[in-house]
């Protein structure tokens, strides 16, 4: 009996969808890679496009998988405490270089920066949405752990929608950026400001994606509270990291004097 317990965990434990879902990171970073540093924007597509079809190949696989037959115990929540940890990790080595590269060209910095400086008040707009979809999503998390699969639905669209609306106003203000010169290769500040944001955007929308397949596994949802909460802990740490990312990336690169 014992060995019998022993074998269904370890069966809960293994999947194959890791693989797949894994892959897309090596292929997303080719099609950075093709696309900044080899100028090859056809291969940046096809990497990009396998990249996004592997992801999406096993996160579905997964999530099914779960659903299906999986049960709401194990190492999930753990898995996504190490996985913010390595976040951290990431992003303290992109505000280090950026802080670097400021303090470092002080003098040369206030050529940089884009004429009419950059938009703040858009900043506040979004730092409102991100902190309101904080707050709807912990009452989806709420409303499962209470078994209310119709506020449970309600609130994930929602903070799918104010997800969704952080990234469209990003994309309108860097194409704004981009017109007026300022690219991601123009200098210093362009490089460290698209790194900064776009690697947060990119949370963003993982986080969304996150979101988008509870709500397609709503049904399956109840007595299964993990996934939401580790949604949720991910998407805090996004709206936090959003705060550092703003204030580095906006409020300190725009400053003429340092």
């Amino acid at each position: 009996m014992a060995h019998e317990g022993t074998h269904t965990l370890a069966h809960h434990e293994t999947s194959v969808w890791s693989l797949p879902a894994g892959l897309s990171v090596f292929f997303f970073s080719l099609a950075f890679i093709s696309f900044f540093v080899w100028h090859l924007p056809l291969l940046a597509v096809l990497t990009g496009g396998l990249g996004l079809a592997l992801l999406a190949v096993g996160v579905g696989g997964w999530a099914n998988e779960y659903f299906s037959k999986g049960r709401d115990e194990g190492n999930a929540f753990q898995g996504i405490v190490w996985f913010v940890f390595a976040e951290i990790i990431i992003f303290g080595s992109l505000f280090t270089a950026f802080w670097t590269a400021r303090a470092t060209h002080a003098t040369e910095w206030p050529k940089w920066i884009p004429e009419g400086g950059m938009n703040l008040l858009l900043v506040a707009l979004l730092t409102l949405i991100l902190w309101a979809s904080s707050f709807t999503i912990l009452k989806a998390e709420k409303a499962l752990e209470h078994n209310d699969l119709g506020g449970y639905r309600i609130w994930l669209i929602a903070t799918i929608i104010l997800g969704s609306s952080f990234l469209i106003l990003h994309a309108l203000e860097w194409r704004h950026l981009w017109e007026k010169g300022f690219t991601f290769s123009s200098n210093m500040y362009g490089t460290g400001f698209y790194s900064l944001t776009g690697v947060h955007a990119s949370h963003v929308l993982l986080g969304v994606l996150i979101q988008l397949v509870l709500l397609l596994n709503s049904g399956k949802a109840l007595g299964k509270i993990t996934p939401i909460k580790a949604a949720s802990y991910y998407w805090h740490f996004v709206d936090i990291a959003w705060l550092l990312v703003a204030g580095t990336a906006y409020i300190v690169g725009s400053y003429g004097t340092f």
